[in-house]
């Protein structure tokens, strides 16, 4: 453990950054489309298209966070069922994989109290409510079955794109993409979360934990479900490593490679 800590505490601080700016992104984009008293929201009062505003932010919030240059040393995980994900298909070792999950709690956190400091009661009241997630009219069944949804096909699309040489690159845009359209389509099911760490950042100085545990068991069971079907579709000698985008500009902690679609894979 101590030893995991002192080689990779910089990425571990990064897993942290990355998801704390993802939230403080959240907060200020949904603060800015859901407060009643927002110019933004009084001219733009559909729900709709308030949805597809805020999906844009996120998305393109998560993509500038995945091609950051932290985010390509990290593997920009920023989400323990990715991570969990990661260390079933044995590519990230268990104490890395231990401190990826706690930084990324603590980082969603630190965001989501930044930007409660920087707000105050637009964020912190209600309709915005810390951007907390908690099931639509339609309940807990159907949240959950969107967060499953949601997870398998994220992980599933990762994966595949991940791990081929022509794609390996836009991994972060179509991760991106999708989440624009969970915002969009999937958010009145179960507020998008997908992400158990940006939950609980926000139910913890909210109060609100309605439905807590579909937004821990939904979303790392469907991305376990996805390696699943990706192990036994293309094998295990078909996942190199456990970053989103494999950049040869970054050293890499998981598989010790900058290249790694040139090196010879078992068969």
């Amino acid at each position: 453990m101590i030893s995991a800590l002192k080689r990779h505490w910089p990425e571990y601080l990064m897993e942290a950054w990355g998801l704390g700016m993802f939230m403080v992104a959240a907060g200020l984009v949904g603060t800015v489309i859901f407060y009643p008293q927002s110019p933004v929201h009084q001219a733009l009062p559909n729900p709709f298209v308030q949805r597809v505003m805020m999906g844009l932010g996120m998305g393109l919030t998560a993509m500038a966070i995945m091609y950051s240059p932290w985010g390509k040393r990290s593997g920009a995980h920023i989400n323990p069922a990715v991570t969990l994900t990661f260390y079933r298909l044995q590519k990230i070792g268990p104490w890395d994989a231990f401190f990826y999950i706690v930084f990324q709690f603590l980082g969603g956190l630190l965001g989501v109290l930044l930007v409660a400091l920087l707000l105050r009661a637009p964020f912190i009241q209600a309709p915005v409510n810390y951007v907390v997630t908690v099931p639509g009219p339609a309940g807990n069944v159907a949240a959950f079955w969107g967060e499953f949804t949601i997870a398998v096909i994220m992980m599933g699309t990762v994966l595949y794109s991940s791990n081929q040489p022509h794609l390996a690159h836009l991994t972060p845009f179509f991760a991106g993409c999708l989440i624009v359209s969970y915002v969009v389509f999937e958010s009145p099911l179960s507020g998008f979360g997908m992400n158990p760490a940006r939950t609980v950042a926000s139910a913890l100085p909210s109060g609100i934990w309605t439905a807590i545990w579909l937004y821990f068991v939904a979303p790392i069971s469907g991305m376990l479900t996805a390696a699943e079907i990706y192990l036994r579709l293309f094998g295990p000698h078909k996942i190199f490593c456990a970053k989103l985008y494999h950049d040869p500009a970054h050293q890499c902690i998981h598989c010790g490679h900058r290249i790694y679609w040139h090196r010879p894979h078992p068969r």
